[in-house]
């Protein structure tokens, strides 16, 4: 009986046990896992770092390499223009004597040559008699008027004229301006081309190398186209001291291209005639350059009358009411342009005298000769 309870107590004991453990939470040991390590990237927004902005250096222009100037040509002046004959060189040559001709009344007479843009330029050249003075004798050039080429001669026409001058104590050189009488070259006139001008500054520096002669006191005489002729070179040189012209081709180059207009305007297309009138070569520069209206820069360039406050010296004007061959008005309306550019000047008018100043030529030519003296003497 006593084994009997203590097998029940047994048996209860392993029922309890066995009840007690299936309650109890016993943890079914998992299979080891490796450690999973979870860094906790949060993914911070990144604080707007801002992105560094460099300071801008200075945008540096480039430098352009310089650029050569673009080479202007200038445009060449016309060989007539007063500029264009201020730079050209004019050396003359030595004065030769060619024939000694009949003398005049107190003065010697020659032939004479010398040298222009190397052509051979004969001239009438006079010379005092007597003593030459320390320094020479005073001179004047003679530029005569328009005569047609194949009709002159040195030796004829102004043999009143040189005398006047010749017989007061004066060497007068006459030039036979090219294509003249003897002289070399071809006669293109002297309103379309410079060579007549150039021939008489070559005659200028010719006679400033001669012995008997002063080279500074030269004076200069010009005769209607030799008036023109004078303008022009005493606005293009400072070696000429005084001038005198007679009836003389003073106007502007517009007006001397209306006279040879309405002279001529009788024919279909004007041009000069035979004689020429030394026009020759006036169409051919409105046919290049214009009309002065199209094209005035141009001709004033022409005008020695565009230049007067450059002449070398004083100015005498003689001239007649009845001229036919050139304007008076011309010669009239110098006067105050030469007042007005500070040139000392003189204008005589003649009353109802012709071209050549035939009724008054004595009065004329005193007056000329009393002017050269009180400048040249």
């Amino acid at each position: 009986m006593g084994q009997m309870k203590d097998v029940i107590v047994i048996l209860t004991l392993i029922l309890l046990i066995g009840v007690l453990a299936a309650c109890s939470p016993t943890a079914t040991p998992s299979p080891t896992a490796t450690p999973v390590i979870l860094t906790a990237t949060a993914t911070i927004p990144p604080s707007p770092t801002a992105t560094p902005t460099a300071t801008p250096s200075p945008t540096l222009t480039p430098t352009p390499a310089p650029t050569a100037a673009p080479t202007v040509t200038p445009t060449p002046l016309h060989p007539l223009a007063i500029e264009a004959l201020r730079q050209g060189a004019y050396p003359g040559s030595e004065i030769v004597i060619e024939e000694e001709l009949t003398p005049g009344v107190n003065y010697d007479r020659y032939l004479a040559s010398y040298r222009s843009e190397g052509l051979k330029i004969y001239a009438l050249l006079t010379a005092p008699r007597g003593d030459v003075p320390t320094d020479g004798w005073p001179v004047i050039v003679f530029n005569h008027g328009y005569i047609p080429p194949e009709q002159y001669r040195t030796t004829e026409r102004y043999v009143a004229y040189v005398d006047g001058f010749a017989r007061n104590g004066y060497i007068v050189f006459r030039p036979d301006y090219r294509g003249h009488g003897f002289s070399e070259g071809e006669a293109r006139g002297a309103y379309g081309a410079p060579d007549y001008t150039i021939d008489v500054l070559n005659a200028v520096a010719a006679l400033q190398r001669y012995p008997q002669a002063d080279p500074a006191r030269i004076g200069m005489w010009g005769h209607s186209m030799g008036g023109s002729i004078t303008l022009q070179v005493m606005v293009a040189t400072d070696n000429v001291r005084a001038g005198v012209i007679w009836a003389g081709m003073v106007g502007t180059y517009p007006e001397i291209l209306t006279w040879f207009e309405r002279r001529f305007s009788d024919r279909p297309t004007p041009t000069p005639d035979s004689d020429g009138d030394g026009g020759e070569g006036v169409w051919s520069l409105v046919e290049a350059y214009g009309r002065p209206e199209e094209n005035p820069e141009f001709w004033d360039a022409l005008s020695a009358t565009s230049y007067l406050a450059d002449l070398s010296g004083p100015i005498q004007l003689h001239h007649g009411t009845a001229d036919s061959s050139v304007p008076f008005e011309w010669s009239e309306a110098l006067l105050p342009r030469l007042e007005a550019a500070g040139i000392e000047a003189e204008f005589y008018a003649y009353e109802n005298d012709n071209h050549n100043l035939s009724n008054y030529f004595g009065t004329a030519m005193a007056r000329s000769v009393e002017f050269f003296d009180a400048y040249l003497k």
